[in-house]
Order: structure tokens, then C-alpha cells, then sequence
């Protein structure tokens, strides 16, 4: 039975940022320009690539209980599971499930029509932000047009912030981001974010 919690070595992985966790916590801005800064440890990732067009694509859209999502920008959600679109037949799987379970009934759906289903846990960490003030702040960093017009709920598109490159998920309209940085690039990017958290922390100058 899959209890959702992480066993043998996967059990003894470090977070990339867990050095960071009170200095995160101490940066929280609350109020109308309100910013929060915080990573979710671990969370399951799989890179998915098979033909789109493919009934092996559709036995996996059900088995993660929701199709996969076509368009570059486009994620789909179904309970415990979110695909976030990368290219014309490649995906990124997050789920709360642990990794090994969903990598085998996405392998069992897969078949053995070509593609792959790979394990990327390791490869990512996940940043949150969120608040009032949150897309004030990827602004200083972030190329993309981040207006609610351009950028909504439920897209997703690879970008930078400051120089690391990253996947950058717009999860609601409070707003909401994660942003999905390599391991190696997760502490620069973390104290980028603090560092332009900053001037929110003190008063509007009128």
C-alpha cells in the first residue's frame, strides 16, 4: 500500500535549502505588500516523454488521472498529481505520492510503445512564493510578462530569474509561484529571492 512517505535511502535525502529554512522564515513580510518565501522538500518529479499522439500517452493521462497537457504553458491537474508542459512530447510529473509507485504505473502505461519515465526527484528542488507582493518581486528578475493579461493560474513555462534558469508555475491568483530551480542553482536562487524580498519589509516611501 502506498502510504505516501519516502523509505530506504530516498528516506535519508537533504534538502538543498533546509541551511535556509529560518532565514526564509524570517523574511516573511505580512500585510498589503506581503511576500512569503518557502520550499517544499522532496517533492516527487518524473520527466516524461512519449508521443503525444500516442495510446500510450492517453494510458498515462489515466493513470495520473488527468491527460497530459498539449500546449507549451499548459499544466493539468488531478488529485495528488500535476504535468507541467515542456516540449512537444516531453513533461514534468509532480506528485505528493512517492516516486518509485508513480514511476511504475506511469512504466505499466507506458508499455512498450518508445518513451521514457524517469525519476528527476533529486534533479529540482521547489520554491514558493507567495503574497500581495510576490510578482513585484520575480519582477526585478524575470523576463516574462507576468501581467494576470499574459501570465494566469495553471501556466507554467521555463524562464529565468535573475540568472538561474528555472520552471516558473503560476498555481493561483493570490498570487501564488513555485519555481523549480536545479539543486545546484537552489541556494543563489533562494537568496536572490530574500534579497529582493527585502524593501518589502520596510515602509511604502509616499
Amino acid at each position: 500500500m502506498d502510504t505516501g512517505v519516502e523509505s530506504g535511502p530516498v528516506a535519508l535525502r537533504v534538502s538543498p535549502l533546509t541551511h535556509l529554512e529560518e532565514r526564509m522564515r524570517a523574511a516573511t513580510v505580512t500585510g498589503a505588500r506581503g511576500v512569503e518565501l518557502t520550499e517544499w522538500q522532496c517533492l516527487t518529479m518524473l520527466n516524461l516523454r512519449v508521443d503525444p499522439e500516442s495510446e500510450a500517452a492517453d494510458r498515462i493521462g489515466k493513470a495520473l488521472g488527468a491527460p497530459l497537457p498539449r500546449r507549451c504553458g499548459d499544466t493539468t491537474t488531478s488529485g495528488l498529481h500535476t504535468a507541467l508542459w515542456l516540449g512537444p512530447d516531453e513533461w514534468l510529473v509532480l506528485s505528493h505520492r512517492e516516486a518509485a509507485t508513480v514511476a511504475a504505473e506511469s512504466r505499466e502505461a507506458l508499455a512498450q510503445a518508445p518513451g521514457s519515465v524517469v525519476d528527476v526527484s533529486a534533479n529540482r528542488t521547489t520554491l514558493e512564493l507567495t503574497g500581495p507582493a510576490a510578482r513585484e518581486v520575480l519582477e526585478k528578475g524575470c523576463p516574462l510578462d507576468l501581467h494576470p493579461r499574459a501570465f494566469a493560474p495553471g501556466q507554467a513555462v521555463s524562464t529565468t530569474v535573475g540568472p538561474v534558469p528555472v520552471l516558473l508555475w503560476q498555481v493561483d491568483d493570490a498570487p501564488t509561484y513555485r519555481l523549480f530551480p536545479r539543486a545546484s542553482f537552489a541556494d543563489y536562487l533562494a537568496r536572490w529571492l530574500l534579497d529582493a524580498m527585502t524593501e518589502y519589509g520596510a515602509d511604502e516611501v509616499a
